[in-house]
């Protein structure tokens, strides 16, 4: 007989709990990383020799979109989570299914314009404006369409995995996410085989893939926590008869940051497209595609201590992020350095020589990987209203320092200056104003429970 996942999170609120959530999430990324790294690099190869150096460089610009729109949610993945992570029982929790609706009803409606904007720069041919020097000029436009209308597509099929983390089952969504490399590799192969002119199409590829997976991911939380998922998303088309919950006061800081930190983060590529050129645009690609991986095991340890920290606040239970932020930069510092380490040979195999990366670059991913590694739990800890608000006007003053300096930084140093940008913005406006909020906050706590004990 199946157990109920509602009651198993309830042992997860200590700190043994919070770390046996992350070792389940880091080991599974650490079991999908290699895979996925290494098919990377082929993948790499097969499309610089295949389809040539500009396809590649569109190929890693078109997929930046991706990281740029997480916004489109609405913010309504912090809801989800908080009230999943909260609950005791949320298959049967009437406040996790208006939750669900408000959610549904939201995801549905982000697609829809999001759909209607990415015809729109098509039919107007906005797209060179917009995407620069990186796009193809023939069959650039239309990849990015279809792009935009396939992460449209993925809005609202993307609560499943906001659903497996609140229960604490993130590492379930890695291992399904994991499988989109290797598919990606085989669908490209096929296409080489064939012989056919797809270059300008990889990155629709691989958007593709991440739908069909998420797809995946909603069928098992849905089973995880029915009948309540399923009946979220018939009641979300009842609008006059089924209510939602009150969400605004999360969703709306959630959706400032996710709106203002991937422009602050992610829009690197872009600027180096209207900057530096291909040449330096390739070289960025390359730099990250190797890094990226040491930041994707960090997130993914990182975002299990979400459920751990609102299930802990939800239980009146007081849980320090400040030693678990150091271990997880020490654990960043050092995947990030062996990352550097293997670089020229990487370089190597992934581009057959075509693509050099410089020390200075190499570096400054070290160091902005080490950053990020001490920034997870701490803003993990501040999930609550409260901590969201702080964390949104951070990141709004982070986003012209991060963009202005990358720019300003891109003409000079190349690759390397939009990285030195990202490093100061995360270092300033997400390690250390979180971490004095998250001490002037256990402050106020430990106070407050002095003065009542009085």
């Amino acid at each position: 007989m199946r157990t109920s996942l509602a009651a198993a999170p309830a042992t997860d609120t200590g700190r043994s709990g919070l770390w046996a959530n992350v070792r389940r999430s880091s080991g599974a990324k650490l079991v999908v990383l290699p895979v996925s790294a290494l098919l990377g690099i082929v993948l790499t190869r097969v499309v610089i020799e295949s389809y040539g150096e500009a396809a590649f460089a569109q190929y890693g610009l078109l997929v930046a979109i991706g990281a740029l729109l997480p916004f489109a949610d609405l913010g309504m993945s912090a809801a989800v989570m908080n009230a999943v992570a909260a609950s005791r029982d949320p298959a049967s929790d009437g406040h996790v299914h208006r939750v669900l609706v408000t959610a549904t009803r939201a995801l549905l409606g982000s697609a829809a314009v999001l759909a209607a904007v990415a015809v729109t720069l098509w039919a107007l041919d906005l797209w060179p404006v917009l995407l620069g020097e990186g796009l193809l000029p023939q069959e650039g436009p239309a990849a990015a369409t279809l792009c935009l209308l396939l992460i449209a597509a993925a809005m609202p099929v993307g609560v499943g995995q906001r659903i497996l983390t609140g229960l604490g089952r993130n590492h379930v969504s890695i291992l399904v996410l994991g499988a989109q490399t290797p598919v990606v590799l085989a669908v490209v192969g096929l296409l080489v085989w064939w012989d056919v002119a797809a270059g300008a199409g990889i990155a629709v590829v691989a958007y593709a893939v991440t739908l069909l997976l998420s797809v995946v991911l909603t069928l098992l939380a849905a089973r995880e926590v029915h009948p309540v998922l399923g009946r979220a998303v018939r009641d979300a088309v009842r609008l006059r008869t089924v209510r939602g919950a009150r969400v605004m006061d999360v969703a709306w800081p959630m959706l400032v940051q996710m709106l203002a930190l991937p422009l602050a983060m992610q829009s690197d590529r872009i600027v180096l497209s209207h900057r530096s050129g291909t040449s330096v645009l390739a070289e960025y690609n390359l730099a990250a595609q190797m890094f990226t991986p040491v930041w994707a095991v960090v997130s993914a340890g990182g975002i299990t201590l979400w459920s751990s920290f609102a299930r802990a606040r939800a239980r009146g239970q007081a849980v320090s992020p400040m030693s678990t932020a150091l271990a997880f930069a020490a654990a960043a510092a050092a995947m990030a350095t062996a990352v550097a380490l293997a670089s020229p040979l990487l370089a190597q195999l992934a581009s057959g020589g075509a693509i050099t990366l410089g020390l200075p670059l190499v570096l400054a991913f070290v160091l902005l990987m080490t950053l990020q590694g001490l920034k997870y739990p701490l803003g993990m800890a501040m999930t609550d209203a409260a901590g969201l608000r702080f964390q949104a006007a951070m990141v709004v003053l982070m986003l012209p320092v991060n963009v202005g300096l990358s720019w300003w930084l891109a003409g000079p140093l190349g690759a390397v200056g939009p990285v030195l940008g990202s490093v100061v913005g995360v270092a300033v406006f997400q390690c250390l104003a979180n971490a004095w909020y998250v001490r002037r906050h256990r402050q106020a706590v430990v106070e407050a429970v002095v003065e009542g004990a009085a």
